[in-house]
């Protein structure tokens, strides 16, 4: 006769009674519910999470190699394909704004938007899959503890790896155009720095706002189109009409570009405004963006 589970047997001890054994198997076969709830933003203790970010940073670039090898990057066609996609759109560009207008352009045109295209490319290649690289890490995020910045800047590190490839051609082609060469052409690694900051800003920015706005992504390769051509690479920068000069202020990548296109096509030592200004935007959208970042991303977990 079985005994019901309501009936508690008094002479036997709560260890051996089948009942609470029964209970016992059954409350360990219970699988444990976590609810996760949204906490209050904030900045966490920036010091310890700098150098945790600094202790994990083979993280980022092992993480960065995985991209890159899924993507053929070791290949011999994979490498070629890095070259060849700016290249050959830096054609198409050159065919629609010099050739069909009359070839009215001045000599080294296809230089200055050749390293245009290749710096602004820097720039795009990390921001838009940066902006997928919080939501499509969700189990990563769920089960492992690290600073969640590694994910936006290992697609920043990715980008930087993909543009390395390009400044031999451009260099092939400088010398092949009789562009001059000089020492000041060193200034534009400092312009490089430049992009790559403001990118790791813009990037830690849209990843985070892709865990609250989905269609982000979806939108950012239109704004990236518009902005390239709102920015000095299928034209020079004093070719701007009088009065619109504070265009190529507001846009962060104007002022960055000018100086690019100074430094590395002109050889020239680029303005100091233009290097102060793309400095000032550059250290903004770092700051910016990673204070953003940092401050939603426990509530990562939550959203996804």
């Amino acid at each position: 006769m079985r005994m019901s589970t309501d009936t508690v047997n008094k002479d036997v001890p709560p260890q051996e009674d089948p009942a609470a054994i029964a209970d016992g198997w059954a409350d360990a076969y219970t699988p444990e519910v976590n609810v996760y709830e949204p906490h209050r933003t904030q900045v966490p203790p920036l010091l310890p999470y700098v150098r945790e970010l600094w202790r994990r940073r083979e993280f980022a670039v092992e993480m960065s190699r995985m991209r890159l090898r899924s993507q053929h990057y070791g290949t011999m066609f994979g490498t070629a394909w890095l070259i060849l996609s700016p290249l050959m759109l830096g054609v198409v560009y050159f065919v629609l704004v010099d050739i069909i207008r009359g070839g009215n352009r001045p000599a080294g045109f296809f230089t200055h938007l050749l390293g245009g295209v290749f710096a602004y490319y820097l720039f795009s290649d990390a921001v838009r899959p940066a902006a997928r690289s919080v939501t499509g890490g969700g189990r990563l995020i769920l089960n492992t503890a690290f600073p969640r910045a590694l994910l936006p800047l290992s697609a920043v590190i990715v980008s930087i790896m993909r543009f390395l490839p390009t400044l031999p051609v451009y260099a092939v082609l400088h010398v092949a155009t009789g562009r001059p060469v000089g020492i000041e052409m060193l200034w534009a690694v400092v312009v490089f720095a430049e992009i790559v900051l403001f990118a790791a800003g813009v990037s830690m920015l849209v990843a985070a706002g892709q865990v609250y706005f989905r269609d982000l992504k979806e939108f950012l390769p239109y704004l990236m189109r518009v902005w390239l051509y709102l920015s000095p690479v299928l034209w020079y920068a004093d070719e701007v009409p009088h009065g619109y000069d504070f265009l190529l202020y507001v846009n962060p990548l104007g002022s960055m570009l000018t100086a690019w296109s100074e430094a590395l096509n002109s050889a020239t030592t680029p303005g100091l405004d233009w290097l102060l200004i793309g400095l000032a935007w550059a250290v903004g959208a770092f700051v910016a963006g990673g204070l953003f970042f940092v401050s939603r991303e426990r509530e990562f977990a939550v959203r996804l």
